[in-house]
């Protein structure tokens, strides 16, 4: 049987990771179709009466007291999907554009639009038969370019993927046995307006940083037990005193994952303190997890909404179109600027616990963890890797939210830029995966240098099993690309927290 999202209630993250990621089918439930249908015949009621609205009976921006007659509402329609595709570049990945899709579904379905239902059903259709829209990435200052090229696909022109197979927009429909559709008023305006791109990729960015930091606890752990780390640092009554929840169920993740440990238990009397790197996983962890809870909820809070311009609010005879600005992208927008901060800390941790693990001077581990160093590098270099990849995610950290380019003869005089903020937010959720990979790598390796007297935790031990079946235990320099790139893998799919709470259960 399908899985299937039925749209009409609230939606969540996973929900949309569902559609954009793993192909779950898109159905509208009746409460939808009513409340789509009962905005369009507020829209054709005003319309024929005249009214002058926003967009629909007038021009775009700083033309907006341009008025449109009622025998051009349909060019003007179209002419604003034309005249908006004007973004360029890479085009977004296969789940972004789905991602996108199906944000416009969400935010048009909420019913102050005032869209025909039978636009919706297309870009369904779109989403349930595998036709994605070619959208050029770059040039976007929180909505507009890319939904306009993504609306392209529904008029027959530009382009879009049909299984996989990149063709004009008109065959990709007749292939998939579609004809295109002529927009009605207000239609081309809603399906550019709204932050339905900045919250497409904000939500698949921060979705994989929240998976990455559950990670980053695990690996954080089969450091600190590598290295012969003093556990006193989590314990639970450090964590009361100071009592913000995610730096207490950090803590708890890392008890958990070495509870069992006789590496941890023999050394816990070797000193009092561990260099921060291993001694405040906790509170860096859990400020980044805060940090990524918070933008968590307002996506799904975005998600939800109706981010267009004009609303149509229906509320009997004080029905009204409201023109405004929930178009504005500032939520997001500071939400994933602060997100991609919180993943570059986790990062730059990470990076100092894997130099802790390969310099010999640190650790008592041989220098670059390879025996007959000199004639091997080891695992020198995967460290310059995390260098080239830091050096990236602060620069990609410069919140984009404070910048300011006024558009539109100075109608737009104030820009979010929440778009830029999702866009290279999907960049640092990457490069921090590739970060961790390399920190685990350098833990497994670390491992055959630990006395086999003393037992490695449960799931660690299971960690590094499962690892042998992919990656070998370096005797002598080998081609390493390939075993970060699984590493990197097994983070991106969780499939490395779902090895640890295979052996002990939920992690927090």
């Amino acid at each position: 049987m399908e899985k299937c999202i039925m749209l009409g209630k609230k939606v969540y993250l996973d929900d949309l990771i569902n559609v954009a990621r793993y192909d779950y089918k898109v159905d509208f439930s009746k409460e939808y179709c009513n409340r789509v249908n009962e905005s369009r015949n507020l829209v054709e009621k005003w319309v024929d009466e005249n009214e002058v609205i926003y967009g629909v009976t007038t021009g775009f921006g700083a033309l907006c007291n341009k008025i449109i007659s009622k025998e051009d509402t349909q060019k003007l329609q179209e002419n604003i999907i034309l005249s908006h595709s004007t973004s360029v570049g890479e085009p977004f990945t296969r789940q972004e554009a789905r991602a996108t899709i199906f944000m416009i579904l969400q935010n048009i379905g909420q019913g102050y639009s005032g869209v025909r239902l039978a636009v919706l059903e297309i870009l369904k259709d779109m989403l349930n038969y595998d036709i994605v829209p070619y959208i050029p990435r770059e040039g976007s200052v929180g909505y507009l370019c890319p939904e306009a090229h993504l609306a392209l696909v529904l008029i027959g022109k530009g382009k879009a993927y049909f299984k996989g197979e990149l063709m004009s927009s008109k065959d990709a429909l007749k292939k998939a046995g579609f004809t295109p559709i002529k927009l009605a008023s207000k239609e081309g305006l809603a399906l550019v307006s709204g932050t339905t791109s900045v919250t497409a990729l904000g939500a698949l960015a921060l979705y994989d940083m929240i998976k990455s930091a559950k990670c980053a606890d695990i690996i954080a752990a089969c450091s600190l037990e590598v290295s012969r780390g003093i556990i006193t640092a989590f314990d639970e009554r450090v964590m009361k005193v100071r009592p913000h929840i995610h730096q207490d169920s950090t803590a708890f993740n890392i008890r958990k994952i070495l509870a069992d440990s006789e590496v941890i238990e023999n050394c816990k009397n070797e000193r009092l303190q561990d260099a921060l790197s291993f001694r405040c996983v906790p509170q860096l962890h859990g400020a980044a997890k805060k940090t990524l809870t918070d933008a968590k909820e307002v996506i799904e809070t975005e998600m939800n909404s109706c981010c267009d311009n004009p609303i149509i609010y229906n509320d009997g005879e004080n029905s009204r179109a409201i023109s405004a600005c929930n178009a504005d992208s500032s939520y997001v927008g500071l939400e994933m600027d602060s997100a991609s901060i919180a993943a570059t800390m986790i990062a730059k941790m990470s990076e100092r616990r894997n130099n802790r693990l390969i310099d010999s001077n640190l650790s008592s581990n041989p220098a670059f963890l390879i025996k007959n160093v000199g004639l091997n590098s080891g695992l020198m270099i995967p460290q310059y890797t995390q260098a080239g990849l830091l050096g990236d995610m602060r620069i990609l950290s410069t919140p984009s939210v404070i910048d300011n380019t006024p558009t539109c003869m100075n109608q737009e005089d104030y820009v979010a830029m929440g778009y830029n903020a999702s866009k290279k937010a999907i960049s640092v959720s990457e490069k921090l995966e590739y970060i961790l990979a390399i920190e685990l790598l350098s833990a497994f390796q670390s491992s055959a240098f630990l006395d086999k007297k003393y037992k490695l935790s449960t799931p660690t031990n299971y960690i590094y099993e499962k690892l042998k079946e992919h990656i070998p235990v370096m005797e002598e320099d080998f081609y390493l690309y390939p075993h970060i790139q699984y590493l990197k893998n097994l983070i991106h799919s969780g499939d490395l927290i779902a090895w640890v709470e295979e052996k002990i259960g939920k992690l927090k």
